[in-house]
Formats: structure tokens, sequence, C-alpha cells
């Protein structure tokens, strides 16, 4: 699938989705930070894309969006603007009526998105000794796998590896949006004893 088209596809699957530095919990630019707050404090649920973790996608959404920053909210399809419109929008009111109204037009859970626990599943059954930790919600997650097999392999061939677990979903639309951290057992228990387990922008 061309980026363009898996962009359109995460717009038109989701009717609040927000493209930013980092996740929700652990945002990786004041201006994501500011964003994800506003939104969180609407208590209206919300889907993301990590652009760190999504280089294509970085790439192409400002010549769709024209809009040459992060972050970018979308609703129903149509961009909402960045930061300081999203502040702008938080402090008069109409963020919370506008997002609202999308999440009770779209009253239709994503019954065929996988849970976190089906995708761990599926991880560990291609790699038998994943340790796997999954964040987000819906169709749009970020995993860190742990495994000794990824010994000796490039990032690529790494993620590669996790990707091919995931490949059915994938295909299916069931979830878009994937970013994957890879890391044997000794990366990540150095970066445990490092406390840099946050992805770096």
């Amino acid at each position: 699938m061309k980026t363009e088209d898996k962009i359109r596809q995460q717009l038109a699957s989701n009717p609040i989705i927000i493209y930013m530095k980092g996740i929700p919990a652990e945002p990786q630019c004041g201006f994501s930070a500011k964003a994800v707050g506003y939104l969180n404090d609407t208590g209206v649920s919300y889907a993301y894309v990590n652009v760190l973790q999504a280089p294509f996608i970085r790439e192409k959404l400002p010549s769709i969006s024209h809009w040459p920053t992060y972050p970018q909210l979308f609703v129903n399809g149509e961009l909402v603007g960045g930061c300081d419109i999203i502040e702008g929008m938080a402090n008069d009111g109409s963020l919370q009526t506008l997002l609202q109204q999308a999440s009770a037009k779209s009253e239709q859970p994503v019954d065929d998105a996988l849970s976190a626990a089906e995708v761990e599943k599926l991880v560990r059954q291609g790699i038998a000794d994943a340790q796997v930790f999954v964040e987000g919600t819906g169709c749009d997650l970020s995993l860190i796998v742990v495994s000794g097999q990824f010994a000796d392999l490039t990032p690529v061939k790494e993620q590669q590896m996790v990707l091919e677990t995931l490949k059915e979903p994938l295909a299916s639309g069931k979830l878009h949006a994937v970013s994957v951290k890879a890391y044997t057992p000794d990366e990540w228990q150095a970066s445990k004893d490092s406390g840099l387990l946050q992805i770096q922008g």
C-alpha cells in the first residue's frame, strides 16, 4: 500500500486522529504534549500515529494536509490544525463540542480491531521467546519486542521479523500505523538500566 493510501485509510477509519511526535503517554515534543493534554481533557477517545516511528507518513502527510508541522489533528477526515488551533478551540469550548459530535457520529466500536492481547499472542506465536509490550488502542499500536532471535540482525531485519507475525491483520486493515521497537535481552536490560526506554526523536 502506498503511504498516501495508508494515510487516507487511517483518516477514513478514525473519526478523531492526531499525528504526533511520540505517543500520548510519552510525547516526544512540547507541542505534541500540549495538544494531547487538551484532547485528554475532553474525555473523548481518539487514535494517534507516532510519526517518529512512521518516517514515510511523517514525510508525506504535509503534502496531503498542506500543514508543515506536527502535531496535526484530523476530525472526520478533515484537518483541524496544530497545537495553537487545538489550544484556542479548547479555550473557547469548541474542541469539546467538535470531538463529542465526531465520536457520537461514529458510535461503532472497531469490532474487527485486534486487542493488545491478540497482538501479543500473534507476535509470540511467530517469535517463541518474545517478550511483548503493547501500547495504544484500536488499530494503532506501539510495540516493544524483546527476543534473543534478534541477535546479529540489522534493525530492518528485526522489524521485518516482527511485522511478519502481524502480516494478516496489517493486510486486512485490522492494524495500521504499527510502530515497532526491537531489542535483544541484553539491549533491553541496558535500556532499562539507563532509563532510556522512550523513543528518541
